[in-house]
This record gives structure tokens, sequence and C-alpha cells, in this order.
């Protein structure tokens, strides 16, 4: 076998001896197949961080990846000027996030940095807000946010609080390349400080702080889709006196397999639909979810005609966006060139800075000095930057329960202020097309694909093409009244449109028509 030399040189050098044998036994087999995808590469840092199956060997998430790219950080810290710093370490309930997050506490207080480890499984947004809370020098969180179970991840954040972005991705890979053997890599364990709950608590009463006095009259339904947003988002709600939330019981624990759900992402066909079905047996107002780490967060509402709806991104960023206009938050509104441009819109008629930016909170939490507010259509929110330098699904969800409960007081819903808007602004109404596939390389050759040969017109107008490289690899259809944006998921193996259609006039259902030729002709495009 070709790549034995190089397995066996992995064994040698394991540290976990499951690991090991799991080698061992593809070995044994004579598994070329899967020893080859296994030793094809190594995982390199991509959106801020590692993300990957768990698996044995170098492309796959296991302790000896992650104690390597614990010395990797370690050293780029070090040779940054950081020696001794606070950094700050946090895990999720995902199988190997206990491990990876001790091992690499472990490895930073060998390595001389004040390593100090969350107390238990907790949302990544306390994560980030440590880091800026306890004026850490660099945060790890271990969490595989939204992916399939069987993956596992790696997110860094600077000392600013955001995530990482290059160049200082490409030289942490850099710097674990440069890693030597990795049994050799110390560790302290003894010298990893474990937070008490005093940093729990600090985060609840910031995010608590965010809303004012106003009516609390609304009925929850909440779901943590298996994940740790729960007892957070419990004590949240609590102490700002939301005391009517009803968690979905058979999601309200963390449970690593996620046996409800295909995929642990609330903006995955079927997700919700326990939620829904125990909102309509409690006659609640309002479903709330949130991903498994807790840094998204979903909406949905009840229709006149008693289903329930699920809001897109783009309709809660812009409900959250126009709150915080109409209590007087000044400053720079951001948010993505996929998600929808009302956003702009709204920015200009208050008079505020507006920022667009590439697609990723690593780059909406750095649009502006005096950023008071980003969003992406993914489900991420950033109500409070000067906390939570990143999408937090857990403050967001508050926010969105303050504004349904005030809306609620006037006789009002979240669908009517959503028509308020349209009403004054325009329909902006978007969708997307979302393709998952197996082989990356489809991806791959669909852009190379689209862009040699774009389409010539869409909905019957001409279209400029911009294409994004070498910002990112995107490529955006632009007429009068619409848009579509084409690029790969930066997380997950999917091919992504972002469609938009604007029906000056605001209504629903004068935008519907377009908007579905629209993704029937994005559809036969990509046509994958």
């Amino acid at each position: 076998m070709s790549v034995r030399t190089d397995v066996e040189a992995w064994i040698a050098d394991e540290v976990d001896p499951v690991a090991a044998k799991e080698l061992q036994a593809l070995l044994d087999a004579d598994d070329e197949t899967e020893l080859a995808v296994r030793f094809s590469g190594s995982l390199t840092f991509g959106t801020a961080g590692l993300r990957g199956p768990l698996r044995a060997g170098p492309n796959g998430m296991n302790r000896a990846v992650v104690r390597r790219a614990a010395a990797g950080i370690a050293a780029w810290l070090t040779a940054h000027g950081h020696s001794g710093a606070p950094v700050v370490v946090g895990y999720d309930a995902r199988h190997g996030s206990s491990d990876f997050a001790h091992d690499s506490a472990a490895i930073f207080a060998a390595a001389g940095f004040d390593a100090r480890l969350l107390p238990r499984v907790l949302p990544t947004p306390v994560l980030a807000f440590a880091v800026q809370y306890l004026g850490a020098a660099a945060g790890v969180m271990v969490t595989a946010s939204h992916n399939p179970p069987a993956d596992n991840g790696y997110k860094v954040y600077a000392d600013d609080g955001a995530q990482i972005v290059p160049p200082t991705d490409t030289e942490i890979e850099a710097a674990i390349q440069a890693v030597g053997p990795t049994r050799s890599v110390p560790l302290d364990p003894d010298g990893v400080t474990v937070l008490d709950e005093s940093i729990v608590t600090s985060y609840v009463s910031a995010v608590v702080g965010l809303i004012g006095d106003g009516p609390r009259e609304l009925r929850i339904v909440h779901t943590a889709l298996h994940g740790v947003g729960t007892e957070v988002v419990r004590a949240v709600f609590d102490a700002a006196d939301f005391t009517d939330l009803i968690p979905v019981p058979q999601q309200e624990h963390p449970d690593p397999d996620f046996p409800t759900v295909a995929f642990p992402n609330p903006e995955e066909p079927g997700a919700l639909d326990l939620a829904f079905a125990l909102a309509r047996d409690r006659s609640a107002d309002i479903v709330i979810a949130n991903d498994p780490d807790a840094d998204r967060c979903a909406v949905a509402v009840p229709t006149p005609d008693g289903a329930w709806r699920m809001l897109r991104g783009d309709e809660v960023g812009v409900l959250l966006a126009d709150a915080l206009l109409r209590e007087g938050v000044r400053g720079t509104y951001a948010t993505t060139i996929v998600s929808s441009s009302m956003l702009g819109a709204l920015a200009k008629r208050n008079g505020v800075g507006y920022a667009e930016t590439l697609t990723g909170f690593k780059w909406i939490s750095r649009a502006a000095p005096d950023l008071v507010y980003g969003y992406e259509e993914a489900l991420g929110y950033a109500v409070a930057p000067d906390l939570v330098r990143d999408k937090d699904g857990v403050s967001a969800a508050l926010r969105v329960a303050h504004l349904a409960a005030g809306l609620k007081s006037a006789g009002l819903s979240l669908l009517d202020r959503l028509d308020e808007l349209a009403a004054e602004y325009g329909r902006y109404a978007t969708d997307q097309v979302s393709i998952r596939v197996d082989d990356l390389s489809i991806i791959e050759d669909t852009m190379r694909r689209i862009r040699e040969s774009p389409p010539a017109t869409l909905l019957g107008h001409e279209i400029e093409v911009d294409d994004l490289l070498p910002d990112t690899d995107a490529l955006r259809w632009r007429w009068p009244g619409g848009r579509v944006v084409v690029r790969p998921s930066g997380t997950e193996p999917k091919l992504k449109a972002y469609l938009e259609v604007v029906e000056p006039r605001g209504s629903a259902s004068a935008a519907a028509e377009p908007l579905a030729q629209l993704r029937a002709e994005v559809s036969a495009i990509l046509d994958v």
C-alpha cells in the first residue's frame, strides 16, 4: 500500500490508543480506499479554524490533530508577543469535545499561557463573550456548530473577540505544520484554571441588560436541537421575566447523536417539526430555535391559516435592525453580500452607517469601528457587538422575544411588522437554492462552468455579472429589482445560490411569482 509508511508513522506518533487501534485495523484490512481518504491531506484552517469528520489520521478531527493545532496556536501567540496572556477554551457536547478542550487548555498552560477553561459545556457565545470579558489573547471553542453528528470543529478567536481572519489563519497553519512529533507536545493539566459559574452569570446579566422594561406576556416554545443552549437560554429568559418558556422535551438536553433530526440545523427541512407540534398543542405565540452551539437563532410564527412558518434569516435580521433603530441605536449596521439589501435601505432612511462585507461573521464583526448591529441570512445576529463580537443566538432570541411581546401587547405580530416595513420600503423577497454534494469537485466544476458561461438573462432582464474573486469564491448576477449570489458553503459540502426580488409596492403575492420563477431558472442553471 502506497500510504502504509505514512500510516505506520502516524500510529507510532499517535497520542490516543483508540485512534491507533482504529488505524491499525484499517491497515490489517488493507482498506486502501479509506486510508487514502484519511491520509490524502491534512485538515487545514478554513472558516476561523478546523472542521471535519471525527476519525483518526491527519484528515480528521481527533486528539492528535487537535493537539498539534493547539501547539501551533501557542507558537503563533508567542511569536506575536502574547506570552503569558490569558487564553480561554470552551466546548460543546459533541463527541470528543471535552477531550479536545482539556488537551488544548493543558497545551496552552504548558506553553506558559494563563490557560482558562469554561466550567462545562456551554454555547459558543459564552466563549466569545469570555474572550473580551477576560481580556484574553485568544479563545478556542470546540464545536462543529450545526454540522452533522459525525463532525467536530475548532473555532479560534483573536484578542479582539472576533473570529480570526487572513493572514492569521495561514500563519497559524504554518505554525502547526512546524510542530514536531505529537507525542513530544508538552501538556500541563494542573496549570489550567477551570473557571467557575461567575463567567456564565456575567454573560447572562450582560444579555439581560440589553432590553428595557416592557410587556412580557409571550408564550414561547424553545428548542436547543439537542445542543447546549437550553440552560443558558432559560437563565436569560427567567432573569428577563420571560417565564412562559416551554422547551421541546425530546430536544432539550445535549445529545451528540442528535437522534430526532437528520441534520441539527434549524434551516433543514423537518428540524423544527417537534417544535411546531408542541407550539400548536400549547397555543404558543412564537417558536425560537437555536442550533447546537446556540450561536444561531431561528424564529417561527403562526400564520392566519393555523400553520407555522419559519421566518427567513433576512426577515429576522431586518426586524431586529428596525427594532434597534426605533430605540435610537446609532452606529453602523452591517450585513453580507448574500443577505438582503433591505438593511441598506433601512440604514439610508434612518441616516446611520451601513456596511456590506464578505460572507461570515469574521468579516461582519470587523465591518466598522462603530458597529452596533450585524447579521447574516444564515440565522446569525450580533445585537450587541460590544459584548459578543460574533453571532449570538441567545441575545438574539431575547431581543426577538422582547420585540414580539411588545407587538403582541399592541395587537400585532412579527408578520404584521414585516408587512408594515414592506409597505414603507418595498417587499424584499429572498430565497435560497442549496445543493448538498458528496464530491466537492462537483462544486468546483459547477463554479467553473457558470464563470465561463454565465446566464444572459434572469427573469427576462439582462444581468450584470460580478466575479468576486480573489476576495471570495462567489459570483453575483444583478439587474434592476433583483440579484443572485452563487457560492460554495464555507462550512458544509453545499453549493448555495442566494436569491432576491424587490417588489416596490410591498405586495407579498406580487413578489412570490417572480421569486418562484427565479428559483426555477437558477436551479436549472446550476443543474448538479
